[in-house]
Parts: structure tokens; sequence; C-alpha cells
């Protein structure tokens, strides 16, 4: 699943491609995804310049001087700017086609992303959304408060969107890996001096996975079709069986909040 670096570095790929180039066109390929995108985006968008692009949490926020077109890639989406002129690809849903001749594609094989359009920049899905992990308000002490009687997994704590955006399940496998701590304990009893470390972590490998381009398991791709270089540092995640990276034990995987978590049982206390 796309998480904040593949969202972030498909927002750097769009930057210089799209930005101040204008619609000519809006195309809904099918009528909907997880829901459905909005119709009148055909007429909204059309002769409109985009002005910026940024995100927040998972989400693609395209701004125009009549609202934000939001994006999510869902489970399997990418996003692609190719010649408007290139055949359609299965999976291709929606299009932007620009007066400079080029065609921006959202493909999503499983269909759980979404095209939404706000007026006002502002959406429900957005309202809810916890602190941004990269930036100033995720400081050492922001977890340890939020965490104090939490009784969920800690695991569970770093992936709820509304305490931090965008730590999915691969980056929280591999914070919670490096800083050694078990993803079984419970949120509110593990110590402020290794939150404050997870912290650290969490920052870290989500700066280092923007670099890399993100990261490819099976569907995703850069806007330039290239896959996501995060993969080959992978320590735990998708490694059940095969040897820890620092210790002689093998990676384990349970499932946690119907997920799969993939951890080192000896380097993880």
């Amino acid at each position: 699943m796309p998480e904040l670096p593949e969202v972030e570095t498909t927002k750097n790929g769009l930057l210089p491609l799209i930005k101040n180039q204008t619609v000519t066109k809006a195309i809904r390929h099918r009528d909907n995804l997880r829901w459905e995108i909005p119709a009148h985006l055909r007429t909204t968008l059309a002769n409109q310049t985009v002005i910026d692009i940024n995100r927040r949490g998972k989400y693609l926020l395209i701004e125009f001087k009549v609202g934000t077109l939001i994006i999510h890639l869902g489970m399997s989406g990418s996003i692609k700017v190719v010649s408007s002129d290139e055949l359609l690809l299965k999976h291709d849903h929606f299009e932007l086609i620009f007066d400079n001749d080029k065609s921006m594609r959202l493909n999503d094989p499983r269909r759980f992303g979404a095209v939404l359009f706000s007026a006002d920049g502002l959406h429900p899905l957005l309202d809810s959304l916890g602190v941004e992990p990269l930036e100033v308000l995720f400081d050492e002490t922001y977890l340890y408060v939020r965490s104090r009687k939490k009784q969920q997994n800690i695991k569970a704590f770093i992936m709820d969107s509304k305490v931090v955006v965008g730590v999915g399940n691969i980056y929280a496998c591999e914070s919670l890996f490096t800083c050694g701590i078990d993803p079984q304990h419970k949120a509110g009893g593990v110590s402020k001096k290794r939150y404050q470390l997870l912290t650290q972590h969490i920052k870290t490998i989500l700066a280092k996975a923007i670099k890399a381009g993100g990261t490819t398991l099976q569907d995703f791709s850069q806007v330039d079709g290239s896959p996501g270089y995060f993969t080959q540092t992978l320590n735990v995640y998708g490694r059940e069986g095969k040897l820890c990276p620092t210790c002689d034990g093998k990676i384990s995987r349970i499932i946690q909040n119907q997920r799969s978590t993939f951890y080192c049982p000896i380097c993880q206390t």
C-alpha cells in the first residue's frame, strides 16, 4: 500500500511536470473507485491551472483556484504523466489532460483509491488527521504524551492516523525494529526514553524512504514509471524466516489488527 514516502515521492515527481499547466479535459474512465469520482470535475476543472501540489498524510492535494483535487492512492494506486496520445492502460481510471499535450493518469488495479474535490480545501477525511511526522509538532515528547494509558499495541498506536499520519505498516515495522521495541508492547507501557528514540527513527526512516523514491512491493511506481528503491534496504518487512540482519535469530511474522507484523523476537524486547 502506498504510504507517506510513496505519496511524497509522487508529489515531488508531479510538481515539475504539471504545476502551472492548464487542464483541457478531466476524464473519469470509470464512475467510482472507493467512492464516486465527482462527475462535475469535467466542467469544474476545464481551463483551470494547477497552482500547487501538496500532501496531507497519504492524500495528494492538487490545488486550483476553484478548489482542491484530493487523490488517495489506495492499496495499489500510482500516478504517471505521459503523452496525451499514449494508449490507456488497464486500470487507468482517472485522467487530467493538459494544454501541453501531457496527461496525468491515476492507475489503480484494486480500486481502493479515491478522487474527490473540495471547493474550500477542507474535507472530513482530512479534518481528523494527526500531526505530520516530518514536521516540528512531531517532537520527542509527542508520542509519549499521547500514549499514556493506551492499551493498544505500540505498532497500532503509531499507525493511527489520528495520532500521527503516514507511518504505515512497512515503516512501522522498520522503525520498531531499528530501535529494538517489541511491536506487541502496550503503547501506554513504553518509556519516554524509548519513545524519544522511536520518534527519531520514524523521522529518519521516512526521510530515507522519500530519498529512495519509496518502496515498491507490487504495484507502486514513481511518476516516471521507475520503482521505489527503499525495498532494497528493508530489514524485517516481508522477510519472514530470513536471518535477522543484526543477530542470529530469524524474522517472525504475526498478525496484529488484521495486518502482518514482521519483527525479530531476539532483538526486539
